[in-house]
């Protein structure tokens, strides 16, 4: 027991010194200044709420009826796949897919799916960091613009990491470090991919975002997708999302799914 005691205090040492720190693995960055909040201030104003038209979607009393209409602008074309990721597609397209759906089942669909759903988005505009908020699945994306490079070996997530920077009245973003999670995309991909995006004001209250596609494994040219077109209610503020209030997807004994039209939080009539 003495010899343990004895022992104890280096090997907590050892152990500690082995320990990666949090502060080891984060730069640290000053405080914002006076001087980069007014830097901040001659930026594109992007802040506020934003949503794309649809044809329903809400007002300021509250939400309107069920949007209807196509997303963004012009027709999308097919991606151009290299020789391996078209035979991977193929046999994809063959294979007996499962009756259950990720993300009806409220796993949020990652970057770009997430900047392509009905609901609005808030985004905020702050010294070094562009935030955005989706109200669907309540999802929050950091863009750093501190000068930041991509990194070389990213951890992949649902959105990744995604560097920004201005050009004139618009806000350029790539994103590295993409996980194998449902993506809204109609087409396999390697972990290569990267997403560029380019966010633009048209007018005051009008922007843009146009998304591209590279996948060097993938993709024979980058895949383009359909502009989408948001348009600003300062008077808005998010909703409450909370996906498993409202989920109807079930699996039975026999690993069938099934769907449950009845509201289970309805009020009685």
């Amino acid at each position: 027991m003495r010899i343990a005691a004895l022992l104890l205090p280096e090997m907590v040492a050892a152990f500690l010194a082995l320990t990666p720190r949090a502060d080891a693995q984060t730069a640290a960055r000053p405080a914002p200044t006076a001087e980069d909040w007014a830097a901040v201030a001659k930026l594109p104003d992007l802040t506020g709420v934003w949503e794309t038209p649809l044809g329903g979607g809400r007002n300021a009393a509250g939400r309107g009826g069920a949007p209807a209409g196509r997303a963004g602008r012009g027709t999308p074309a097919a991606p151009s796949l290299t020789p391996a990721y078209a035979a991977k597609a193929k046999a994809l397209a063959s294979a007996t897919r499962a009756e259950d759906n990720e993300t009806a089942n409220c796993l949020p669909p990652g970057l770009p799916g997430i900047m392509t759903q009905p609901y609005p988005y808030e985004i905020l505009v702050t010294p070094g960091r562009v935030t955005i908020i989706s109200e669907a699945y309540t999802q929050v994306r950091h863009i750093y613009t501190d000068g930041r490079p991509l990194p070389q070996d990213p951890d992949p997530t649902f959105y990744g990491v995604s560097v920004g920077r201005w050009e004139d009245n618009s806000l350029v973003v790539e994103t590295v470090g993409l996980a194998d999670v449902p993506r809204g995309l109609s087409f396999p991909y390697s972990e290569k991919m990267k997403i560029a995006e380019r966010f633009r004001l048209t007018d005051p209250d009008t922007l843009t975002l146009e998304t591209t596609i590279i996948d060097p494994e993938a993709l024979a040219t980058p895949f383009v997708m359909p502009v989408r077109t948001f348009v600003r209610h300062r008077n808005w503020t998010l909703a409450e999302y909370v996906c498993e209030e409202n989920n109807r997807n079930f699996v039975d004994e026999k690993g069938k799914a099934g769907l449950r039209l009845a509201n289970p939080n309805a009020s009685p009539r």
